[in-house]
């Protein structure tokens, strides 16, 4: 595949998107089932309670228990993926404050600055808020189901009480941006969806870094002013901030040129 020639970009594969389905499916149906209990309703059966059959205590409680083996299953099956969420979550650098500065601003435009990371900076910010009150509600819920009363019993239910508020709360924002109604995340709802394919240019806008990550050959084709104006555009911007891409195409460039030099020597008289 030429370099710049291609316009969809492989975001997410086939078992991370089922996966982040799963999760979604059961988180979804744990809030509902959740808030409407909250709401005093646990006699007057929800909406979802009627298709099934089942009373949203139980459905609450079986869901539950079924997140818990997701969540388990996705860590034995998926240990190197868990390990590159974290670790990419956690990094920092101090060009992220700039991303923050301009964030409310690029959700409108979509001129975020760049970063380099494969999640955003104010992704990974989520992630960790995301996984640090989901497996408070895991161990909150697990305890509950486990003691039936007692202050141990109390405490748990505030917990996990006011965790659902935070993560209903981050659920909400997450659904907004990755369903792409914000003019600068327009989209990105592919990235998990149809193949886990998106756009370039929605790939570069959001993700610069890991985008030029993706398309090695796209250095190459730079340095042999092989590209067209937008993508040569793209590269220099990553260029300006990735010190590691830099160096390979210094490289590139001095290996081309010592190509010609010999190339030069071996055809003279």
């Amino acid at each position: 595949m030429a370099a710049g020639t291609d316009r969809w970009v492989r975001r997410h594969n086939r078992r991370t998107r089922w996966f982040h389905a799963g999760v979604y499916l059961a988180t979804l149906t744990l809030l509902g089932t959740g808030w409407w209990l909250l709401a005093g309703q646990e006699g007057n059966p929800s909406p979802l309670a009627r298709i099934t059959g089942t009373p949203d205590t139980t459905l609450h409680t079986v869901v539950g228990w079924t997140f818990v083996v997701l969540a388990v299953a996705g860590l034995a099956m998926g240990f190197r993926a868990v390990r590159t969420f974290l670790t990419e979550s956690v990094r920092f650098h101090r060009t992220d404050l700039r991303w923050f500065a301009r964030w409310p601003a690029a959700t409108v435009t979509g001129g975020f600055a760049h970063h380099d990371g494969h999640f955003d900076p104010g992704q990974r910010l989520i992630n960790l808020a995301l996984a640090g009150g989901l497996l408070v509600l895991i161990g909150s819920g697990a305890g509950m189901a486990t003691l039936h009363g007692g202050p141990v019993f109390a405490v748990l239910v505030k917990v996990h009480v006011w965790t659902t508020y935070l993560v209903t709360a981050l659920i909400a924002g997450h659904i907004v941006v990755a369903c792409g109604v914000l003019p600068g995340y327009r989209g990105v709802w592919r990235s998990m969806h149809l193949g886990g394919r998106l756009d370039r240019s929605v790939a570069f806008r959001l993700w610069p870094g890991w985008a030029a990550r993706q398309e090695p050959t796209s250095l190459g084709a730079y340095v042999l002013n092989a590209l067209d104006p937008i993508e040569t555009a793209r590269i220099e911007a990553h260029l300006r901030h990735c010190a590691a891409c830099r160096a390979e195409v210094s490289e590139m460039r001095t290996t081309i040129r010592q190509l010609r030099k010999a190339s030069g020597a071996s055809e003279s008289p």
